[in-house]
């Protein structure tokens, strides 16, 4: 791309401020939640319940601004209320100051802040974009599953969301999900020496491949493959990131390139939208087709987008163990409706030398590989349509936000819509916890929320390769497990499990999801926490035979540990490579919602 050639046109310098705005607000009020920052209560305003903060930093500037207390321990920090007062003369965008600011304090290094820089500026120029190019909510809630995807704005709790380290601003252009590019799927011959391909039982690789590339595209690549010199019987088609081939592959796998044991064959027919998370993606030709997800080694929020080897393996086992209880339980099968969007079919590639080498960074052991995953388009029934529940947590350019159009559309009260929603959710994943000591990892990129008259009706749960985990308790039920099931999946303590929901759902979704319908609708938050401890107590008693497993996996406690996202890159793992994927950093506690609207109501009465 020549440089008059790119769209520069859109990084206006009013885009760019309000991006900056916004993300110094969003940092402001995540590094109050992680106890980065602890500002100064200078004034309270309680019919209003807001407070007028101010933190100084070392240097003497002084950050005021006012926030609102919510559960949970978090602020909602009024972008519009920030004043920086300084004596410093400086260009530096606000949010960019305010990181050095918090590097002043004295735990980060400066080559974590370096880095972090380079992300924070990467978010900034995508979230211009993103204003620049924004629909309305009325526009989005009409829009297709794929579709909405693109519009979305990110991980609304890790500040540097759009970080994307190893891409150019020509791979922004091109692969990135709110620039709404089709693409086709670049595809390669695997020699069988190198690669292995797993399937769930009666789904053979050849249905795969046949489905998935067409009659013409097949023969041709066989064509190709003939022309080389070598026998198709020999060899795996796998499709490819084009970005993948061009910066990991054709220098990492150069030997087994020179050995022909990889051959590049061209595109497949079909055209493609990726999703939210670059690497995954829609097939819009013809929607009942896989989804497809390919390692991307860029680095982003908190990890390396690859496709670990031993999670890609046994993805298949897990998806047949997931469905296997789905299937088998009635109350998740007929009166939850619960959708599994399986990983049906994989390959694998391992790499010589990393996979033999002990330690090796976790990013050169996930290079080269794909998922086939059913289709959501083929869970759905008549009238209901599919959308991510991150957007619900979507708010225009205007102030709109995408749920209250959803409420309007329905027909329903907001308590009335909450409601439904909570009941949509809830019940399958306190199930598989409960009754399985199995949790997903439920946040909003990962449950699918089904509407049917733009109400909530059911969900579909995605991800299984690297978010499935199971209890270290001897329960019965994971028995059943195999030997290389129980090596792989994750297994946690009690807490641990429960910080999936707590965390992943509560902390990472309701928490802002809530606070928009307090600010948007005046939808009480309690109200809102209420709802859901409701339906907790709903399943409990549902289900009271489960009471010992209420009290091992207790989502009602009065306190919990408390995860920590952006301490986890900016003081605990900052950039080196280790072995294995960070996990969430552990800071303190958290006052749990679900206890403290319990002691409000008791109090009340």
């Amino acid at each position: 791309m020549k440089i008059c050639d790119t769209p520069v046109h859109m990084i206006t310098e009013k885009a760019f401020q309000e991006a900056d705005q916004r993300l110094l607000a969003k940092m402001i009020q995540e590094f109050m939640y992680e106890e980065i920052i602890i500002p100064k209560v200078i004034s309270e305003d309680e019919s209003e319940g807001i407070r007028y903060c101010e933190w100084k930093d070392q240097k003497g500037n002084v950050y005021y601004f006012q926030a609102k207390p919510r559960l949970f321990d978090s602020y909602y920090v009024l972008p519009e209320s920030i004043k920086v007062v300084t004596n410093e003369k400086s260009d530096i965008p606000q949010s960019l100051a305010f990181l050095l600011s918090i590097k002043e304090e004295g735990n980060m290094s400066s080559s974590t802040a370096g880095h972090l820089v380079k992300e924070y500026l990467h978010t900034l120029v995508a979230d211009t974009h993103l204003k620049e190019r924004s629909k309305l909510s009325q526009d989005l809630i009409l829009l297709d599953y794929s579709e909405l995807e693109e519009e979305m704005t990110g991980h609304p709790w890790i500040t540097y969301n759009k970080g994307r380290i190893g891409f150019g601003y020509d791979d922004y252009v091109k692969y990135a999900p709110e620039q709404k590019k089709k693409v086709q799927l670049s595809w390669i011959a695997v020699h069988r020496n190198i690669g292995t391909f797993h399937s769930v039982d009666g789904l053979s690789y050849q249905h795969v491949i046949e489905q998935e590339l067409g009659e013409k595209t097949y023969q041709l690549f066989l064509e190709k493959l003939e022309e080389a010199g070598v026998k198709a019987k020999d060899y795996y088609f796998m499709p490819i990131h084009a970005w993948q081939w061009n910066n990991v592959i054709v220098s990492m796998f150069a030997a087994e390139i020179a050995r022909k044991e990889l051959i590049p064959l061209g595109e497949g027919e079909d055209e493609y939208l990726p999703q939210q998370s670059i690497r995954t993606f829609v097939n819009v030709t013809n929607k009942e087709k896989f989804h497809v997800k390919l390692p991307m080694s860029i680095f982003n929020t908190l990890v390396y987008r690859g496709l670990p080897s031993e999670r890609t393996v046994i993805a298949p086992e897990v998806t047949t163990y997931m469905k296997n209880i789905l299937e088998n339980d009635w109350f998740l099968k007929e009166e939850c409706r619960l959708g599994l969007l399986g990983e049906v079919a994989t390959i694998n590639v391992d790499h010589r030398t990393y996979t033999n080498l002990k330690g090796a960074p976790y990013q050169y052991l996930e290079m080269l590989g794909v998922v086939w995953r059913e289709s959501v388009y083929k869970e759905l029934k008549e009238g209901e349509r599919a959308i991510t529940l991150a957007a619900l947590l979507h708010v225009d350019h205007e102030g709109t936000p995408f749920v209250s159009k959803l409420v309007e559309r329905s027909g329903l009260t907001v308590e009335q819509w909450v409601k439904k929603l909570a009941k949509a959710i809830l019940p399958p994943l306190l199930h598989y916890l409960y009754q399985y000591g199995t949790v997903f990892s439920p946040h909003g990129q990962n449950t699918v929320l089904v509407l049917k008259d733009y109400k909530p009706e059911r969900i579909i749960m995605k991800d299984f390769v690297d978010d499935v985990n199971i209890s270290d308790q001897p329960l019965p039920e994971l028995e059943v497990l195999s030997p290389e099931l129980k090596k792989v999946l994750r297994s946690e303590p009690p807490e641990g499990l429960t910080q999936f929901i707590l965390t992943g759902l509560f902390i990472c979704h309701f928490r802002y999801l809530s606070n928009i319908l307090q600010e948007k609708e005046q939808f009480s938050e309690y109200r809102f926490w209420g709802i859901v401890r409701e339906e907790i107590l709903s399943y409990q008693r549902k289900f009271s035979h489960l009471q010992d497993r209420f009290k091992l996996f207790d989502l009602l406690r009065p306190t919990f540990t408390k995860l920590a996202l952006n301490r986890n890159r900016m003081f605990d793992y900052g950039y080196a490579d280790g072995e294995d994927r960070p996990h969430a950093s552990e800071y303190g506690e958290v006052s749990n919602a679900l206890y403290e609207v319990a002691i409000q109501t008791s109090k009340k009465k």
